[in-house]
């Protein structure tokens, strides 16, 4: 089985006491890279994760949601599925271990991240997919990034021409 794996940045619910937030950004902030999460940061950024949404309290994690249901048959026969960077459930690694579980031999990773630079994007997901293929050597894991420039700013220019009088 093939999976596709949508990757969008994550948010919280409007609901989410801010505190929880607060904490959990504290905790992560203090953590060097590369290294796990304490206790009390996992069971915030599970708490974070799983609280209860509306397309009114997270309008992001149902946008994201709505591109994957566009994405789905132009990327068929595999299978797609969503997955969030921060914030949000399901996280990278739970979409990858479900889709293994599920029995995916082959997992591409995309993200809706599409400008060069950004720390998710370039470093985050790379070392995140880096550690799931150890995690699964039998697995072909691959990450499609970098996005072509061009291809991104046809997509921008197309958009652009949509809405402009010209």
């Amino acid at each position: 089985m093939d999976v596709v794996i949508l990757i969008g940045h994550g948010g919280t619910s409007s609901e989410t006491p801010r505190a929880l937030v607060r904490e959990l950004r504290q905790l992560e902030k203090q953590r060097e890279p590369g290294t796990p999460m304490s206790a009390r940061e996992a069971e915030l950024d599970a708490k974070v994760r799983h609280w209860p949404r509306t397309p009114e309290t997270d309008p992001y994690k149902f946008g994201l949601e709505r591109i994957g249901e566009a994405l789905r048959p132009k990327v068929a026969p595999a299978e797609l599925r969503v997955a969030f960077n921060e914030f949000c459930a399901p996280s990278i690694d739970a979409a990858v271990d479900q889709a293994v579980a599920d029995g995916a031999k082959r997992i591409v990773l995309v993200t809706t991240m599409v400008t060069p630079g950004g720390s998710h994007a370039d470093d985050e997901i790379p070392k995140i997919t880096e550690a799931l293929q150890q995690r699964h050597p039998d697995v072909k894991l691959t990450y499609a990034w970098p996005f072509s420039l061009d291809a991104t700013a046809s997509l921008l220019a197309e958009t652009v021409a949509s809405h402009a009088p010209w």
